[in-house]
């Protein structure tokens, strides 16, 4: 039995210049993705919102959120 996780983070009253430069800086990331492991990036009026989904190990999961957290935080601090 496999057991699915989903996950979301929104980040609130971010505008659309911050939001499309978070997002640039998590593209690189995004290419090796860890297996079983999906993260959709959405824009929602002035949200930008995280939506992780994992099948198997929770420990990729909780890892991965952790690593796109503290990369979206530099690169928010970047570009303040």
């Amino acid at each position: 039995m496999s057991l699915m996780c989903k996950v979301q983070v929104t980040l609130n009253n971010i505008n659309e210049k911050k939001a499309q430069t978070v997002r640039k800086a998590l593209e690189p990331d995004n290419v090796n993705f860890p297996e079983n492991l999906t993260l959709k990036v959405e824009n929602i009026d002035n949200k930008l919102v995280f939506n992780f989904q994992s099948q198997g190990s929770m420990k990729k999961l909780i890892a991965t959120v952790d690593e796109v957290l503290e990369h979206i935080q530099v690169s928010l601090k970047v570009i303040e």
